[in-house]
């Protein structure tokens, strides 16, 4: 059955078309809603089809968003597998163009002269006349768009084999949970790159310890996502997975329970960890590998049939090595091993969401509806932070919309109980470093999250005078998503970082990690030295709708792979500490 971002897949595709086609403007922007609407519903657009077989048409147009003939059509697509309009364009439009438009930095116009005029309807075509002369030659092609082009390209291929953290997780955990359900499963995790919480993922691993292998096997290679079996043997079984859009190789290997700690160690990594680990034990006369750690230099002590020092359990092996458990974030061998690890950050110590939207600008939720959402996860304080001015596409408040919003965001916080509800605002800093507001209007918020939205392509230089500037600012109190990127799709900003963070030391601006799984910026590698500096974290979901809330774990292991504390994370801190720092700055 469909799902819904099928569904919104294909209006997608056709407004894409109707723009490559060069179609009327209305049309297009009629097909591009319906395609947002539907992948912000909750609701399963086919069940419901399905379940109202003569009223579905009634049923859709319910829906804001989406008129008689959209609804007309999703009801053909569920019922026939495939739309006559989609396939009439499908067929008048090459395939590859489609890819060509997902680079950043072409747009419909480029992509129809490229194809019209120079015959380019692949990636690999446009690569090929990335340095000719004609390519050169067409409208707003010149040699610094040429060269964004490049760069986006090489930056997409870099990325091309990883899926992002926030699919491959909850993929893992609905597999992981169906294979614990089958009798005699005793131990069953994922490990791989997932289990120290990479931002994106090369494939899945499972590592199961069972009394019934053929039963676990058969559910893991039978699974409905499963399109192709790779290998099937009798401790490693391959299949590929395709679901929700994504597509990936999942392993599942099968270990007695005995050494079930020493595989677990060994299939979570880092390579680079476990040779740190291996040498560790050399040194100690020791052999570490898979099966456990043994005594001795010999390179397969298991098959004589020596018994392990330890191998059952992961922190016994660590012990056993005269080391402290080592968080699996932090194994990829940056220092780990050395001193003992402070007590990283959890997700349970997270008090307050300080960047958050509501229907005011871009979000789904009223101000009440992302209040409860906020109670619902324990918070003490919630910040509405919806868009300034200069986001039009988001719909960003102007000044007298603010003014009113500031309103009405203090009249919830009389009248809800139990949570303090802080008006803020998300304001864009402008490519050159100005704010959106201007300063006696900041001044009226109890929250400012500064955030880069436009020119993202930047050089360095001016990128990092641009971030200063609004670090610096008085009344700023967060910088947003400071490098603006999108996880393989857009690089974003490339200021000095190091530049940026004695900065955010000396005029106590706190740093953001968006949890969004879509950004995870700042990234764990920038986060690191952030800690270094002594740069005081927020972790913020950046919610546009109450599902968002719960993205917070993908910021909490991006910060754990830093080795963040929850100390330095002003989430974390009690109400009045957190409310009389914010002051501080007013």
């Amino acid at each position: 059955m469909m799902t819904n971002n099928d569904i919104a897949e294909i209006f997608k595709q056709i407004a894409s078309a109707l723009e490559l086609l060069e179609a009327n403007r209305f049309r297009i922007n009629g097909y591009q809603r319906v395609s947002r609407v539907l992948k912000d519903l909750t609701e399963d657009i086919a069940g419901l089809v399905a379940e109202h077989p003569g009223s579905a048409v009634k049923q859709l147009t319910a829906i804001d968003g989406i008129g008689k003939g959209s609804a007309e059509k999703i009801v053909e697509l569920v019922a026939n597998g495939k739309m006559a309009e989609h396939q009439e364009l499908m067929a008048q439009v090459p395939a590859g163009l489609f890819d060509i438009l997902a680079i950043p930095g072409i747009g419909p116009k480029a992509a129809t002269l490229m194809w019209k005029d120079l015959g380019i309807i692949s990636v690999a075509e446009l690569k090929e006349k990335l340095d000719s002369p004609e390519l050169a030659r067409l409208p707003r092609m010149g040699a610094k768009t040429i060269e964004n082009i490049k760069k986006a390209i090489a930056f997409q291929e870099k990325a091309a084999d990883r899926v992002p953290l926030g699919i491959a997780r909850p993929i893992a955990l609905r597999l992981q949970e169906e294979l614990r359900q089958v009798p005699g499963v005793k131990r069953l995790e994922y490990a791989g790159s997932l289990r120290r919480g990479r931002e994106t993922i090369g494939d899945l691993d499972f590592l199961a310890a069972c009394d019934d292998p053929e039963a676990v096997r058969e559910r893991f290679t039978s699974h409905p996502d499963v399109t192709q079996v790779l290998a099937r043997g009798d401790t490693k079984s391959s299949v590929r997975l395709e679901t929700g859009g994504a597509v990936l190789q999942a392993d599942l290997r099968i270990v007695p329970e005995e050494v079930y700690g020493a595989a677990l160690m060994y299939f979570t990594g880092s390579k680079e960890h476990n040779v740190r680990l291996r040498e560790i034990a050399i040194k100690q006369n020791r052999r570490l590998n898979e099966y456990g750690l043994f005594d001795g230099t010999d390179e397969r002590p298991q098959d004589r049939g020596d018994r392990p020092i330890a191998a059952a359990d992961e922190a016994a092996i660590y012990a056993a090595l005269g080391l402290p458990l080592i968080a699996p974030e932090l194994r990829e061998d940056r220092g780990e091993l050395e001193g003992e690890p402070a007590r990283l950050i959890e997700l349970a110590d997270i008090r307050a969401e300080l960047h958050a939207h509501t229907i005011a600008s871009d979000g789904k939720m009223t101000i009440d509806e992302l209040a409860a959402c906020a109670l619902r996860h324990g918070y003490h304080t919630l910040a509405v932070t919806d868009h300034s001015k200069s986001s039009v596409i988001a719909n960003g408040l102007d000044e007298e919309r603010l003014l009113a919003h500031i309103e009405a965001v203090r009249e919830a916080n009389a009248r809800i109980d139990d949570l303090e509800i802080l008006a803020g605002a998300e304001v864009d800093i402008l490519p050159d470093g100005r704010l959106d507001y201007d300063d006696e209007i900041l001044a009226r918020l109890d929250v400012v999250v500064a955030s880069p939205h436009a020119s993202l392509g930047q050089d360095p230089k001016t990128a990092t005078e641009r971030l200063l500037r609004a670090i610096r600012h008085p009344l700023v109190h967060i910088l947003g998503h400071p490098t603006g990127r999108i996880i393989n799709r857009r690089e974003g900003l490339s200021p000095d970082m190091n530049a940026l963070f004695a900065a955010a030391v000396e005029h106590d601006t706190a740093l953001e990690v968006n949890a969004n799984w879509r950004r995870l910026d700042l990234r764990d590698s920038h986060l690191r030295h952030a800690l270094e500096a002594g740069c005081r974290i927020a972790i913020d979901t950046d919610t546009h709708r109450e599902e968002q809330m719960d993205f917070l774990i993908y910021g909490i292991l991006t910060a754990r792979r830093a080795g963040l504390t929850a100390a330095s994370c002003i989430n974390t801190w009690p109400a009045e500490e957190l409310h009389a720092w914010l002051k501080s700055k007013r």
